[in-house]
């Protein structure tokens, strides 16, 4: 089957956004730590944390519950009731992240983190925490596209299909998806991931200021489960957008999630970070 052909637009855009993806939070965190004269072990911890929470805790219990055949597993009745159900499916995925990730920062900023009582850990455990996120998520994204990109214009993109034919029918519409995508893909696609992972960094420091003073203040407790619901919030409409339940453009997702992020952020540094002095 012909896939198309993947571009030099592509290709460039593709290779820029990898670099960025990867160069971008590794500059902010020294910057940071230069700047503020941070330990940055505190930043090693966020991302630690962000890989222990998030990529490993969540997506082997959400798989293994809500998305078995990811894992080749058989569906079960529970992941065929939520499957069938593209709201509730919207808010379990927005709530996995929720618990996952704030539980994550409560128990950094409880154990490891719990002598280190400046604000400035707040901000360093949020860039180590969404920069990890950002090297994670673009840097495997574009790295897996410009491999398929060369696998389409030599032809071989076939075998992967033929590989999810055998193991996952039902996700080889994905396969030709992620095709037509990579074929179509240019600097306006890029420029939509960037912004939005501009957004959710701001959205993750903001949450990790709201989690740090409430551990480090025990009237202020209530913080934690407050960035449970607002983080769920935030990937429940996503999770909406992704699965179908609303239709609106990339920008204008786009447009939802810059003004939770930044709302999330400002509120978080102007009515607790900028407060303690």
């Amino acid at each position: 089957m012909d896939f198309g052909h993947v571009g030099t637009e592509s290709f460039l855009a593709m290779g820029l956004g990898l670099v960025l993806g990867l160069a971008v939070p590794l500059a902010v965190a020294l910057f940071w730590k230069f700047k503020k004269k941070e330990r940055f072990t505190t930043i090693l911890i966020g991302a630690a944390v962000f890989l222990l929470f998030a990529v490993t805790l969540e997506k082997i219990i959400q798989n293994v519950l809500i998305f078995p055949t990811a894992l080749g597993l058989n569906d079960t009745a529970l992941s065929r009731f939520v499957n069938a159900r593209p709201v509730l499916l919207s808010l379990i995925a927005g709530l996995f992240p929720g618990v996952f990730e704030e539980t994550g920062r409560l128990v950094a900023f409880k154990s490891v983190l719990r002598n280190r009582k400046n604000r400035e850990t707040s901000v360093s455990y949020g860039i180590g925490h969404g920069g990890f996120e950002v090297m994670f998520i673009l840097g495997i994204t574009f790295a897996e596209y410009l491999v398929y990109a060369v696998m389409i214009n030599n032809g071989k993109y076939q075998t992967i299909v033929d590989e999810v034919l055998a193991k996952a029918p039902d996700q080889v519409g994905q396969v030709y998806d992620a095709a037509a995508q990579i074929c179509g893909f240019g600097f306006a696609g890029l420029g939509v991931m960037v912004v939005e992972r501009i957004f959710a960094v701001l959205f993750h420091i903001g949450a990790s200021i709201l989690v740090f003073y409430a551990c480090k203040d025990r009237k202020k407790a209530w913080l934690y489960p407050l960035a449970i619901v607002l983080h769920t919030l935030l990937d429940f409409i996503a999770g909406m957008y992704l699965f179908g339940v609303i239709h609106i453009s990339e920008w204008g997702l786009e447009a939802i999630v810059g003004v939770f992020g930044l709302t999330v952020f400002f509120g978080a540094y102007f009515l607790l970070y900028r407060k303690d002095r």
